[in-house]
């Protein structure tokens, strides 16, 4: 079994973990009202643009998303989270290390020993969703289920619908597309773009991501009998009806938006696997992506 199997497996256990976690490390998180900016790379970018449309949906305050590379002090914030699996990643880094004086920062990351936990004033381990796999699953996942825990949301249904998702057949037509578009609707969004790089990554498939109502806005002229568009949360009315009538597959969410992803999770692993290619070392990719200096 790849261990990117076995990490997928053990999603909704982690996101149990992370809930515990998240009570016991709440003081080092974003406090209601603070100005809070959330930077990643990657994977780790998609779950800080989830969070930040999530906490501020919920009245957690104002909250900016940045691609690490991207990052540009013009704001003032109160706290801000770097998102790191590895702790190792230079863009991070880089961002740890010119920080304005006086911000406080918080590294979410697998590795308690790592330059990034050193850089910063606090470290959140979630060491239980540690993975071998290069392609990550569990950490992202796990990093927002923590996330949505300290926002005040039970878990109890995500991890349920996490392990139906475990368990549901992957549909033979799925299998069969040839370019896969995901869509999401506020906090989700960031979601879809996950989905999005997951078949990308680990499956090499031709894949993008939308918010849901831009699709009509020029994307659905792609769409056909060659693609799968696959809404992470309950698509707007009538979209559906609009995608199936070009001969697309259509998938609606049935599922917690975080359990949907573990359904996509399993598809891009039986993609690749039927592709014979290696899902847990995707070409051109490393565990972490670390620059010369």
């Amino acid at each position: 079994m790849s261990h990117i199997a076995e990490e997928i497996a053990t999603e909704p256990a982690c996101w149990l973990a992370a809930a515990d976690r998240a009570r016991a490390v709440g003081a080092q998180l974003p406090r209601t009202g603070e100005r809070v900016a959330v930077v990643g790379c990657g994977t780790s970018y998609n779950v800080a643009s989830s969070y930040a449309v999530l906490r501020e949906g919920r009245g957690g305050g104002f909250t900016d998303a940045f691609p690490a590379s991207e990052v540009r002090w013009r704001r003032a914030y109160d706290r801000v989270l770097l998102i790191s699996r590895s702790g190792t990643t230079s863009e991070v880094l880089a961002v740890a290390r010119s920080l304005p004086e006086g911000t406080p920062a918080v590294a979410l990351t697998a590795e308690p020993r790592s330059p990034l936990a050193e850089a910063v004033e606090h470290t959140i381990v979630l060491d239980f969703a540690h993975e071998r796999s290069v392609v990550q699953t569990r950490f992202a996942t796990s990093v927002l289920a923590l996330l949505r825990a300290h926002l005040g949301e039970d878990l109890a249904g995500a991890v349920a619908d996490g392990r139906a998702a475990l368990e549901a057949p992957l549909d033979e037509d799925w299998m069969r597309a040839q370019r896969f578009t995901f869509l999401g609707t506020g906090w989700v969004v960031g979601l879809a773009g996950e989905a999005a790089l997951k078949l990308r990554e680990s499956a090499l498939c031709w894949t993008e991501s939308y918010p849901a109502m831009e699709l009509r806005h020029g994307p659905i002229s792609v769409v056909d009998a060659g693609t799968l568009v696959w809404s992470l949360d309950r698509a707007p009315e009538g979209l559906g009806a609009e995608v199936t009538a070009t001969g697309a597959i259509f998938v609606d969410a049935s599922l917690d938006p975080l359990a949907e992803l573990v359904r996509i999770h399993r598809l891009a692993l039986a993609l690749a696997e039927a592709r014979g290619l290696d899902p847990d070392h995707p070409r051109h990719l490393s565990f972490s992506v670390v620059l010369d200096d």
